[in-house]
């Protein structure tokens, strides 16, 4: 039986001779329907139609993507303690896993929130049954149980030395941010998906509950995603998108936009 996959979300469901009657993320206020309708696919279908693409920003930092459901790019992390997926990505082709076992394999997988969770059953089993790491606290997004799901409760978890998952919340309450402190030369990196969405200019980032339905976050639910990178150092923000990368200063892009944002919203932002 086939595993459908949602073309909005990238969503892929547990096997079914059907397809799910709906998609319980994009039904969600935070995701969306679109104009067309539901319609789905499957990971066969898809390699008919799409093709992974590559891009390494530095050394050992290699990003995976082909423009599916909601543009989803996935970060393959070589680190000296193993390699990690960061995010995940329902286009898995034959190509990609040839490419990453080439560098290695996976140690594990490891996702920011539950727009990204994807087929990342598909991509455990793929690299021999990897581990998924993640929050406990977006357990409930869960539509495709693994047994290679391994949740995580608290505020950080270490994968192992100086690869340290940070949970900041905001756009899920598990949203999830991965710090590498060897990445950028030794001046740490942050994968953020979109918990710290790299706005457009590329200048700054920002926070939303909901994206395509323009949904802000409270100064309440911001004021900790700064807290809870304030011990960390880095000097790279990678996003969600290819494109979105704050390149250089990206802590101190984070505390200025925290700053703005809070005075956007509460209404003290000079102009």
């Amino acid at each position: 039986m086939p595993a459908h996959i949602c073309t909005a979300c990238g969503t892929q469901f547990p096997e079914s001779y059907t397809p799910p009657s709906q998609c319980v993320i994009c039904e969600e206020e935070r995701q969306y329907v679109p104009a067309r309708g539901q319609s789905w696919t499957t990971r066969d279908a898809l390699s008919k139609t799409h093709m992974n693409a590559f891009h390494e920003y530095e050394p050992n930092v290699i990003g995976i993507g082909a423009g599916f459901a909601i543009g989803q790019r996935a970060l393959l992390l070589r680190t000296p303690g193993g390699n990690v997926l960061w995010d995940c990505i329902a286009t898995l082709d034959a190509a990609t896993v040839t490419l990453i076992k080439g560098l290695g394999g996976l140690k594990a997988i490891a996702i920011s929130h539950p727009h990204f969770y994807t087929a990342m059953g598909e991509w455990s089993r793929a690299f021999g049954d990897v581990p998924i790491h993640l929050n406990a606290a977006d357990k409930d997004w869960i539509v495709n149980p693994s047994p290679a799901v391994k949740l995580w409760q608290g505020d950080t978890l270490k994968l192992w030395n100086g690869v340290t998952l940070v949970r900041c919340g905001g756009h899920f309450p598990g949203g999830t941010v991965l710090h590498w402190q060897g990445g950028a030369d030794g001046k740490g990196i942050v994968c953020a998906g979109d918990i710290l969405s790299v706005t457009t200019d590329r200048k700054w980032v920002s926070f939303m509950r909901s994206y395509p339905n323009f949904l802000p976050l409270s100064a309440r639910e911001v004021v900790p995603i700064g807290a809870a990178l304030k011990p960390f150092a880095f000097d790279v923000i990678y996003g969600h998108y290819f494109d979105r990368v704050i390149a250089k200063d990206a802590k101190a892009v984070l505390e200025k936009s925290v700053e703005r944002y809070l005075a956007a919203i509460n209404g003290t932002r000079g102009y």
